[in-house]
């Protein structure tokens, strides 16, 4: 029986408690039975008490005070292996409630038990309850207090009790002390508030440290690319936040900036103003000539044919000339270039491949015959001569460049040369002269952008890089010589217009690209309104664009489709202007057969006013500023400026408000800039409205009369009938 077998030696008691596991076959026959432990409930073969606390062992309240009457009680694995143990215990008593239960066991291992019912049973769930209210009524402070000093981990001591318990218990100490919570050392904001705030607090200042890294906030999804801008530029200026919040400047996306020019039109000559009938046009002209040029009075045109001929035509005598010989000027030698003096209408300089320069004084009247006899010769240099150009202020200074690399600036009034300037090393594609006269600008083959100061020094004085194609190139300044405009090519061959800074030709500032052709842009700018026209020979477009010394440099304006191609272009000066048709430009074409006028004009409402907003008082570059032994003594002088607004014809500014004209000038100061960009003038929908209103009402005259009270009545007879 179970009691013998517990009454038994220690050893034996120990072999059953803990058996070695032996390996059983698998059988279902009646004689085998798995050695289990006791059933829940279940009776042990003793002839002692039966206690429910053996069977749920509930352990004693920890940090509990043990009374007098309190009995340790094992647990039912220490009462069967403990050999020398009673058998048979008292029924354990509830301190609280008083309350005790016993039964009877009956014996033998598989019978059942019966419980004596002289108490009423104590259901688990009620235990449980008492257990919970014994646990929640302990102290936490007394349970740290009174750890044993000597950290025995004796059953039901403080130091053994369950996983659960000591967690319960940790969570209670965690709610019921409160620690002294450290500020975090960064702020914590929404995700609004990591913009730069206008109205900051002055106590987040001085507790402020470092935000984090960038790397860590690009790991955050909740941060976008303007929040980390925005952080950036917060812990820059961490100390200083500005007071008001920093708001862009904001540019309508519709208009943006509005030119005065940007609606220019050309408008093509009267055909009774046109020369026709020119015939045997020159196409051997090399690629660094313009082809064509014209003054006020009269236009060079180059002819086909032996001897280098140019024919002069006046322009006072349009029509259609006559077939047979041309009157021209036969230069003996092939033709590389020409030009006008600036300052004598009847002098034209042109440059022969023999290196040779032959100047041309036209009589009154025009050419009657061919002559061969040139007023004066210079031979300038030994090999052929690619560019001349006439200086703009001073008289009787001209300058050759030549393909042997050097350029040569001479005194036409002794026909002495004064300056030879050198560093080139390819060929010189172009030259212009800056509007003071002091500089002047190439652009040669080897892609190289060179200014000379040719009075100091025969060196350049600042290169650069130019326009990659080697097919050919234009230059011009710009913008009171501030600027310099390139016109080139790419590797490509696609034509393109390049801005760069006169004091920096690294690189350029703007660049526009045009299209694929394989004629030369030739650039012309006129400096009162800004605009830069280019064409090329072969083209029916004549590109406008505006120059600014703000981004992007180049605006483009309404470009003028040609009837037909364009074979040369030259632009007049400023006193042949119809300024009172609004003719801000007039140039001379030429095509395969005609010379035409050609007017650029801005539309204006009130056109029978002057418009002084789009003509400022101009530079008179159509007479001479400084003789040439003045310019090469070192002498410089600004050009006289004349007022272009015609006698008897009143400005546009003097109509308006004195008062209010000087508000818009203020007003508008800020945004219009001195070469013709302000902002867009647009009205308002009830400004146009009420305009429209007053101009219907001013063509309509007032009459109250209704027109039934001029028709004639009927008789009252004649109703009743």
């Amino acid at each position: 029986s179970v009691s013998e077998f517990l009454s038994g030696p220690a050893e034996d008691v120990s072999n059953i408690a803990a058996p070695r596991p032996i390996a059983r076959p698998r059988t279902t026959t009646a004689s085998y039975k798995p050695r289990l432990g006791p059933k829940p409930f279940s009776g042990i073969n003793t002839h002692g008490e039966f206690s429910f606390d053996r069977v749920f062992n509930v352990p004693q309240a920890p940090c509990s005070e043990m009374s007098d009457k309190d009995v340790a009680k094992p647990s039912i694995g220490e009462q069967t292996l403990d050999a020398n143990g009673d058998q048979n215990e008292e029924c354990l008593k509830s301190d609280e409630d008083g309350i005790t239960f016993s039964e009877e066991v009956e014996q033998g291992h598989d019978k059942k038990y019966d419980f004596v019912e002289d108490t009423p049973v104590i259901s688990t769930a009620e235990l449980r309850k008492k257990f919970e209210k014994n646990i929640s009524t302990e102290s936490v402070d007394q349970f740290d207090a009174t750890v044993d000093e000597k950290c025995e981990f004796d059953r039901q001591s403080s130091q053994r009790t369950s996983i659960a318990e000591r967690r319960r218990m940790y969570e209670g100490r965690s709610q019921s002390v409160q620690e002294d919570k450290h500020g975090s050392p960064t702020l914590l904001r929404r995700r609004e508030s990591l913009k730069v705030r206008g109205e900051q607090k002055a106590t987040d200042d001085p507790d402020m440290i470092s935000l984090p890294s960038i790397d860590f906030l690009r790991n955050r999804s909740d941060l976008t690319k303007e929040n980390i801008t925005d952080m950036n530029k917060r812990s820059n200026n961490v100390q200083s936040i500005p007071n008001n919040s920093t708001v862009s400047k904001r540019t309508s996306t519709v208009f943006g900036r509005v030119s005065k020019f940007r609606h220019l039109k050309g408008t093509p000559g009267q055909r009774g103003t046109n020369i026709e009938n020119i015939r045997n046009l020159s196409r051997q002209i090399p690629g660094e000539c313009d082809g064509f040029h014209a003054n006020s009075d009269r236009v060079a045109v180059p002819i086909a044919g032996a001897g280098g001929k140019i024919a002069v035509l006046e322009l006072s005598k349009p029509g259609r000339l006559p077939d047979g010989v041309m009157a021209t000027l036969v230069n003996k030698q092939n033709i590389m270039d020409f030009q006008w003096d600036p300052f004598d209408a009847k002098r034209l300089a042109v440059a022969c491949d023999d290196g040779s320069v032959k100047l041309w004084m036209i009589p009154d009247g025009g050419l009657i015959e061919p002559t061969n006899e040139p007023a004066a010769e210079l031979v300038a240099h030994t090999d052929k001569i690619n560019i001349i150009r006439f200086h703009p202020l001073a008289k009787n200074v001209l300058l050759t460049a030549s393909s042997d690399l050097y350029m040569k600036i001479w005194d036409l009034s002794g026909m002495v040369e004064k300056y030879c300037l050198r560093g080139h090393t390819d060929q010189i594609l172009c030259f212009s002269w800056s509007l003071c006269g002091k500089y002047g600008a190439t652009v040669a083959k080897d892609t190289r952008i060179r200014i000379f100061e040719p009075r100091k020094t025969e060196q350049p004085i600042r290169e650069g890089t130019g326009p990659v194609g080697t097919r050919g190139a234009r230059i011009v300044w710009a913008l009171e010589g501030e600027y310099l405009v390139v016109t080139g090519f790419d590797k490509v061959s696609e034509r393109q217009i390049y801005v760069y800074k006169s004091t920096d030709l690294s690189t350029p500032v703007g660049m526009v690209g045009l299209d694929v052709s394989p004629a030369i842009l030739m650039p012309f700018y006129d400096e009162d309104s800004s605009t830069l026209f280019a064409t090329g020979k072969g083209d029916v477009r004549i590109y406008c664009f505006e120059i600014t010394d703000e981004t992007p440099f180049i605006c483009h304006l309404s470009h003028h489709r040609c009837a037909s191609m364009t074979q040369g272009l030259s632009f007049l000066t400023k006193n042949n202007c119809d300024v009172a048709s609004v003719e801000f430009a007039k140039a001379q074409r030429l095509t395969n057969g005609t010379v035409e006028a050609l007017s650029f004009t801005v539309p204006r409402i009130k056109s029978e006013l002057f418009q002084d907003d789009l003509f400022p008082p101009t530079k008179v570059l159509w007479e001479a500023a400084l003789t040439a032994e003045e310019w090469f003594a070192g002498k410089d002088v600004e050009p006289a400026r004349k007022n272009l607004q015609p006698a008897g014809m009143d400005a546009l500014s003097s109509i308006n408000n004195p008062q209010q004209a000087a508000q818009n000038l203020k007003k508008n100061e800020s945004s219009e800039t001195p070469y013709g960009y302000s902002k867009s003038p647009i009205k308002s929908a009830e400004q146009v409205k009420e305009e429209i209103k007053n101009a219907v009402s001013a063509r309509m005259s007032v009459n109250k009369t209704l027109e039934q009270d001029s028709m004639e009545g009927v008789d009252e007879k004649e109703w009743e009938e």
